[in-house]
């Protein structure tokens, strides 16, 4: 009988090390089968940029950036993020004025117009940003690069104005980089500066708010005159300001402005006149100085005509439109 009891008490032993040995590989079979139930949880999902071309997708938000347009470098600037290649950066700094700055690294690819696919290629980047009406006949072999996405400044839908596009634009390529919330911090920051504005504006004596806003140049000696229409980026400036733009069309003007003869201005003379002409090429002190109908004016006879520099660029984002709130503050307020 002893002998029983000690032989049934060793297959318990035996049976309960098989029991604990059986529960540890289970524990030991789920704690390696875990990383693989995190890794499906935690998935990431495709960052999917809305362009006029199509929607172009990433896996990951974009390092190495080529914008061919300076708007769109301007707008990585804004967004503290240096692109990588840049269209013809000489020229970019002839009218670009923001406080922000290319570092060294940056390197030029060639012309607006005709962009370099080899010097884009060498540069090896995971987007490039392109503007359709300049680039979509090269897009095959942009994409054949890396992914490209494609944006036009000048929307055909007549209630979508050229500023909404800006602004659309602009959080499509802070989402390409991974940069919304300092997208949402750089217009909160610019719309803080139009109230700013306006109240200086409102606080001044000025004569009044309607402000005919022009560009103008010769050729071959011939005064032109661009004259900005209500859907244009910089007519929506002024009425941030709670300013006035008069100028009515004849037609939808796709690219923002109606070119005019000195005497369509006949029509806005009790306007400020805004304009924006270059110093070796100012119609109104050359071609236009003698001229019976501009001297007639009313905004001429009472010396209402304020220059913006003949490097006003009115084409651009969020900070190139601080840049010309400044300048439109101070030439009709403080001359």
């Amino acid at each position: 009988m002893k002998k029983l009891v000690i032989l049934l008490s060793m297959i318990f032993f035996v049976l309960t090390l098989v029991a604990c040995s059986q529960n540890e590989a289970t524990t030991k079979q789920e704690d390696n089968e875990e990383p693989k139930t995190k890794e499906v949880t935690e998935a990431v999902e495709p960052i999917v940029i809305s362009g006029v071309l199509g929607d172009v997708e990433l896996s990951e938000p974009a390092k190495n950036v080529v914008a061919l347009e300076w708007t769109y470098a301007e707008n990585l600037l804004a967004l503290d993020v240096q692109p990588a290649g840049v269209t013809d950066i000489e020229n970019y700094h002839n009218w670009v004025k923001i406080e922000k700055e290319f570092d060294e690294t940056v390197v030029d690819v060639g012309t607006r117009q005709e962009p370099s696919l080899e010097a884009i290629a060498q540069l090896n980047p995971d987007l490039i940003i392109a503007i359709k009406f300049r680039h979509e006949a090269i897009r095959d072999q942009l994409e054949s690069i890396a992914p490209t996405v494609f944006f036009d400044p000048y929307p055909s839908d007549e209630n979508f104005s050229q500023y909404a596009e800006m602004e659309a634009t602009f959080i499509e390529i802070a989402k390409a980089v991974g940069k919304e919330e300092k997208a949402v911090e750089v217009l909160d920051d610019l719309n803080n500066k139009y109230e700013e504005a306006k109240t200086v504006i409102e606080n001044a004596d000025l004569a009044t708010k309607d402000v005919l806003l022009t560009q103008a140049w010769s050729a071959d000696q011939v005064p032109t005159i661009r004259v900005f229409t209500t859907n244009s980026l910089a007519s929506v400036i002024l009425e941030k300001l709670g300013l006035n733009n008069p100028f009515v069309s004849e037609q939808f003007e796709v690219y923002g402005f109606s070119t005019v003869g000195v005497e369509a201005l006949t029509n806005y003379e009790s306007a400020n006149f805004l304009y924006v002409v270059q110093d070796d090429d100012n119609i109104y002190e050359n071609q236009l100085k003698d001229n019976n109908v501009w001297k007639g004016l009313n905004f001429v006879e009472e010396n209402r005509t304020y220059p913006l520099g003949g490097d006003a660029w009115l084409f651009g984002g969020p900070l190139s439109a601080k840049v010309v709130i400044d300048r439109i503050v101070d030439t009709l307020v403080n001359n």
